[in-house]
């Protein structure tokens, strides 16, 4: 199901021009050219780009893009004007092609994420859209990177409180873990962070998102949830008493379910988030429900932070034929939760 920015913005409260930081993502990928088809939009929002300013010149001309870069000046900012699209500008140690990753340019394409995070986090802005980056390259240029949600967890200093999960229409995806080695997602599913990480989507379901009493369904580990101990002894020692411990007091939760029928409708139908365990357990289902249209988000975070649900798409790189549907999504979500926000806060 797609979600438009306009729909989106349709449900939020209203808010005088929210402030939103959209970096660029890899250099050698489509983040920047999606960024630059989300700047001839109308937005009810000011949108700033962190990135390198000559990469997106060049690749506007590269795409036949007529948008005009400008160096971002706040105070002189107010609320975006289609075709223009104002940097703050953090230039390549190298020249970048589409389709060619370079590592000499991941140092960069950190620097963006951390810069646009201490920005909101200082409150210069309302909330972060990230394009995708190739966490490969970036680890092949010897920085620790496993991910956008990990590495904002750790700017803000809060490393044990921020949930990843994924949202396509009505369809909510939570997990557990997150870039994780299959071998190490076991050990990684203790009590305290399992009982953690429920507690924040619940938070966060009823505080960002405006759900009442949230419904929270969850996946065991193994197949079966386990078959009573014969398949893996994780979902009645761990999973289990989370659940039984978090229902005690007061939420709606059940599981662990088997993953391979908690995504049936009738299932889907009496909750408004599911936990998987890990990556490729929960986000399958919810790429083929929602693929280019859906929207990832961090939950946990002091700042809002939203992205897309797709990779770099290094061969589409410079042809300006990808489908700009997931970053449109993205951008869309950050305007909603920023106006609630601000209504919750009473702005």
């Amino acid at each position: 199901m797609k979600r438009s920015w306009n729909t989106a913005c349709k449900q939020a409260p209203v808010l005088t021009h929210p402030r939103i930081l959209l970096t660029t993502g890899e250099p050698a990928g489509i983040g920047p050219e999606l960024c630059l088809e989300m700047a001839r939009l109308e937005w009810p929002a000011l949108l700033v780009a962190v990135g390198d300013a000559e990469l997106l010149r060049q690749r506007a001309a590269q795409v036949g893009s007529s948008v005009e870069i400008s160096t971002y000046q706040p105070s002189a900012e107010a609320i975006h004007k289609p075709g223009r699209l104002p940097c703050i500008s953090i230039p390549l140690n190298k020249e970048s092609t589409p389709g060619r990753l370079d590592p000499a340019n991941s140092a960069q394409v950190v620097e963006c994420i951390r810069r646009a995070a201490k920005e909101c986090l200082a409150g210069a802005f309302d909330a972060l859209v990230t394009a995708p980056v190739h966490k490969g390259i970036i680890n092949e240029a010897g920085i620790p990177f496993s991910g956008h949600t990990e590495m904002l967890a750790e700017l803000s200093g809060h490393a044990s409180d921020v949930v990843m999960m994924l949202l396509a229409g009505d369809l909510r995806v939570a997990l557990a873990t997150t870039h994780l080695p299959l071998r190490e997602v076991p050990d990684a599913i203790t009590t305290d962070k399992l009982e953690n990480s429920l507690r924040v989507l619940h938070r966060e379901l009823h505080e960002l998102f405006g759900i009442e009493a949230p419904r929270i369904l969850v996946c065991g580990l193994n197949p079966h949830a386990g078959e009573g101990g014969h398949l893996g002894s994780e979902d009645d020692e761990i999973i289990a008493p989370v659940v039984d411990r978090l229902r005690e007091a007061g939420m709606a939760i059940r599981g662990p379910l088997p993953a391979d029928t908690a995504f049936t409708r009738q299932q889907l139908d009496q909750c408004d988030a599911v936990m998987a365990m890990y990556h490729d357990q929960g986000l399958p289902v919810l790429k083929h429900a929602g693929f280019g249209h859906a929207v990832n988000i961090s939950l946990g975070l002091p700042l809002i932070r939203t992205s897309v649900d797709h990779g770099t798409a290094l061969d589409l790189a410079g042809t300006g034929k990808a489908d700009s549907g997931s970053l449109q999504a993205a951008i869309g979500l950050a305007i909603e939760l920023v106006g609630r926000r601000a209504e919750d806060e009473g702005h």
